[in-house]
């Protein structure tokens, strides 16, 4: 089973990232078939406090019988400040078929100690605090963290932002995490869209994300999988330009000169570098489909 260390350091696409509760055994059977990038089974917010013991043994017999194939396997666990996160973490913190482990409301870098300490799998933090969003920098710089999960409903709950589809009041906070994530090399999903039956919201949502610089972005329903699968990968205008800019840079050096020029726009290595991880992502999303 690959780690999700190397499906990270890969680039493995994370285009769709679907929450499942870990309680609903008939949702983690749906679930083998679904054509998610990734799944996160939630052991928090999704499952009620009178079933969460419950829900921790059916998701261990789901992910004890596999069949989720490549998709990249997360579970959130319930914070180690509730009664519950202890007993998850105990038990999804050594199984074999968890890939990472998922921490709710992270605020500091200190929010991860204690789950590092307890289990050597990857990582993960919900970015959906204040707290959180002001020490992005610290939580990404953190030697176990591998990805962060923005948590936009819980942020706008605690900034008392009104819904906007343009998302204004939560940019401040996208940004910053943005930034922490990149400039330490971790994956980064955006926050979910709660009307799972607006596709043209999701879909502008999705673009938006997308522009921002975001690896993919959380669902909360099947149907919305496929939206967010197209938004996040290369489209066939941006995978011909990539094809041009690098033959017309490959031929401009073997003239050597230093630049190119495609569509009347200088063609430069950073370029170069871009188009090429434009065409690995496309690779990765072809071999997932085979």
């Amino acid at each position: 089973m690959a780690s999700m260390a190397s499906v990270i350091a890969s680039g493995r696409p994370l285009r769709s990232v679907l929450y499942i509760p870990g309680s609903k055994a008939r949702a983690l059977e749906k679930a083998r078939g679904l054509s998610a990038d990734a799944i996160i089974f939630d052991l928090e917010d999704a499952v009620a406090p009178e079933e969460k013991a419950a829900a921790r043994d059916v998701l261990a017999q789901a992910l004890d019988e596999g069949g989720y194939g490549n998709r990249a396997r997360i579970v959130r666990i319930n914070g180690l400040d509730s009664p519950w996160g202890a007993d998850d973490l105990a038990v999804f913190g050594s199984h074999p078929g968890v890939e990472a482990v998922l921490i709710p409301k992270v605020n500091r870098a200190a929010d991860l100690d204690a789950v590092a300490a307890t289990t050597g799998k990857p990582l993960w933090a919900m970015m959906e605090t204040a707290q959180g969003m002001l020490n992005a920098g610290e939580i990404a710089a953190h030697p176990r963290l591998e990805g962060m999960v923005m948590g936009t409903n819980d942020l706008a709950k605690e900034l008392g932002a009104r819904h906007r589809a343009d998302r204004l009041a939560l940019q401040t906070g996208l940004g910053l995490c943005l930034l922490a994530a990149r400039a330490f090399g971790r994956v980064i999903v955006d926050g979910v869209y709660n009307a799972f039956k607006d596709e043209a919201g999701l879909r502008a949502e999705c673009v938006q994300g997308r522009d921002m610089g975001f690896d993919g972005k959380t669902l909360i329903h099947p149907a919305q999988i496929d939206i967010a699968n197209a938004a996040f990968a290369p489209s066939m205008a941006e995978l011909d330009l990539a094809h041009r800019q690098i033959a017309a840079f490959n031929a401009a050096t073997a003239a050597g000169q230093g630049v190119a020029v495609v569509d009347g726009k200088i063609v430069e290595n950073l370029h170069i570098v871009m188009a090429q991880a434009v065409l690995g992502k496309a690779q990765m999303i072809a071999a997932l489909s085979e």
